[in-house]
C-alpha cells in the first residue's frame, strides 16, 4: 500500500471489505487514454497520441485483469508497436516484483524492484495499491492508464491507423448488449470469484458463490453460437475467457467455488476451447504462473502449496 507515495505497510489481498464481510476493490486512479489524434479520452487529460514504440504494457499473467489487455493488443497485432513487461507472479510483501522467475522481466525503463516504485514515479504524491495492467508512455515517462477496461478499449480502435485490423472487439451496433452483459460479468464472474475467496463473512462468501454460478449458467445457456454474441469476437469473450482459463486450476479449490468445475459445463468447456484455438490468446496463458501466484497469496493458502494443473486444463493447453 502506498500511501502519499511512500510504501507504508505489507501487501495483503482484501484491500476493503464492507460491514457485512464483502470484498471491495479499489478503483484505478490512472484513466488517461491512449488516442488516435491524442484528443482526451473520455476520462482524464489529452496529450497521448497514438505511436509505434511509445507505450509499454505491464502485466501478471496470473491476474486476469491485467492478461485481458495482453490479449486484445496480440489480437489487435499490437504487439508489433507496443513491447510488453511481465512482471514475477510470486506476491510479495511489497506487491509485484520484476524479475527474479522464469518468463519474468526486469523492468526496462528504470531498473526498479517492485511496481510500486514504477507508481511513486509517476506520482510522488500517488495513494493507493500498485496494480497491474499498467500502460506507460516511455516519450513523456507518465503512467497514461491503470485500468484494464479502458486499455481494452484503447487497444480496439487508437492504433488502428498505424496496425489496420478487420477485427473490432466493441462494435458500434453492439454496444449497449456488451455494456450490459460485461457489468454483469464482472460483479458475479470476474470480481465474484474474488468476492468469494475474499469473504470475511459466512453470509457474503454464499452470496458471491450463488452469483458466480448464476452467471456461469447464464453463459451456457447463452451459448448457441461460437461466441458470447453469435459468431461474432468481442471484448466480452476476452473477459469472460480470462476467469473461465484460471477457474478449474484456481478458483475451485482456492477460492472454495466449488459447486462445480468449468468441464461440468459443455457449451462452456467447447467455448473455452475455441477461443484457445483463436491465433495469439493460447500463447497469453502461462499456466505456470497462475498457480504461482494464487498460491503466493498466504491469506488464502499459509503454506505455499502449490497445486498440479488439472489433467482436463493440461490437455485443452496442448491441443
Amino acid at each position: 500500500m502506498l500511501v502519499d507515495g511512500t510504501w507504508s505497510k505489507t501487501w495483503h489481498p482484501v484491500q476493503k471489505a464492507d460491514a457485512d464481510g464483502r470484498f471491495v476493490r479499489q478503483v484505478s486512479t490512472f484513466r488517461n487514454w491512449v488516442t488516435a489524434d491524442g484528443r482526451a479520452g473520455p476520462t482524464g487529460e489529452g496529450g497521448f497520441t497514438a505511436e509505434a514504440g511509445r507505450y509499454r504494457l505491464y502485466v501478471a499473467q496470473i491476474c486476469p485483469w491485467a492478461s485481458r489487455t495482453l490479449i486484445a493488443r496480440k489480437i489487435k497485432g499490437l504487439d508489433r508497436v507496443i513491447p510488453v513487461t511481465v512482471v514475477n507472479p510470486v506476491l510479495t510483501d511489497q506487491g509485484w516484483r520484476f524479475g527474479g522467475f522464469p518468463g519474468a522481466d526486469p523492468d526496462p525503463l528504470f531498473g526498479v524492484e517492485y511496481m510500486h516504485e514504477l507508481y511513486a514515479r509517476a506520482d510522488p504524491h500517488v495513494t493507493g495499491r500498485a496494480t497491474v495492467p499498467v500502460l506507460w508512455d516511455m516519450k513523456r515517462n507518465v503512467l497514461v492508464n491503470n485500468e484494464s477496461a479502458d486499455i481494452l478499449r484503447m487497444f480496439d480502435t487508437a492504433f488502428e491507423e498505424l496496425v489496420p485490423s478487420d477485427i473490432r472487439l466493441y462494435p458500434e451496433d453492439l454496444a449497449a448488449e456488451i455494456d450490459d452483459l460485461n457489468a454483469r460479468l464482472y460483479d458475479l464472474l470476474n470480481n465474484g470469484v474474488y468476492k468469494a475467496g475474499f469473504a470475511s463473512s459466512q453470509n457474503a462468501y454464499a452470496e458471491a458463490v450463488d452469483g458466480v454460478f448464476a452467471m456461469l449458467d447464464e453463459l451456457e445457456a447463452r451459448l448457441t453460437g461460437d461466441f458470447l454474441f453469435g459468431d461474432r469476437l468481442t471484448e466480452t469473450d476476452i473477459r469472460a475467457f480470462v476467469t473461465l482459463i484460471r477457474f478449474d486450476a484456481a478458483y475451485h479449490g482456492l477460492f472454495k467455488t466449488n459447486r462445480k468445475a468449468i468441464r461440468d459445463y459443455p457449451r462452456l468447456s467447447a467455448y473455452l476451447a475455441r477461443l484457445l484455438r483463436w491465433p495469439g490468446i493460447r500463447e497469453t496463458v502461462d499456466m505456470t504462473h497462475i498457480l504461482e501466484g494464487y498460491a503466493s497469496i498466504r491469506a488464502l493458502n499459509p503454506n505455499g502449496i502449490v497445486p498440479e494443473v488439472p489433467d482436463h486444463v493440461a490437455t485443452l493447453l496442448r491441443v
